[in-house]
């Protein structure tokens, strides 16, 4: 069995690398959990890739609160507990209601290419100004 003082003094003295192996680990699964919802695949490839993601963000969530037990109290941590929690809310979304958050990622798809679409128009508009300019 797991002793808790040598969990919690592993948490504090790795501390760098834990975090800096979580916070890339739980927002690349949670991206991955998204895009394939996007993509409309299977529910058990969505429920595989949310529950590796949940796993990163339960072990955020104990890094941050072995943190809290002993007292640190810092933008650090909260930031950290905030992403985790994000996170881990994301994925519970992606299997409890897969096609409300596919709502969103379409809707979300679609106003990026309207800016996209307008963004090219004002570059054509200002390529054909400059060629006017440089007829002159």
């Amino acid at each position: 069995m797991l002793d808790f003082n040598t969990v919690t003094e592993f948490s504090h003295t790795y501390c760098i690398g834990i975090c800096a192996f979580l916070v890339p680990a739980n927002l690349l699964t949670t991206l991955q959990t998204g895009i394939l919802i996007g993509l409309n695949r299977p529910r058990m490839q969505v429920l595989a890739s949310a529950s590796v993601a949940g796993v990163w963000a339960a072990a955020m969530l104990f890094h941050v609160f072995t943190w809290f037990a002993i007292g640190v109290v810092m933008p650090p941590t909260y930031i950290l507990l905030a992403m985790a929690i994000a996170c881990l809310a994301i994925n519970i979304w992606a299997v409890a209601h897969p096609s409300s958050m596919m709502q969103l990622i379409k809707v979300a798809i679609s106003a990026l290419r309207g800016i996209l679409e307008e963004g090219r128009r004002k570059n054509l508009a200002l390529d054909s100004v400059n060629k006017e300019e440089s007829r002159i």
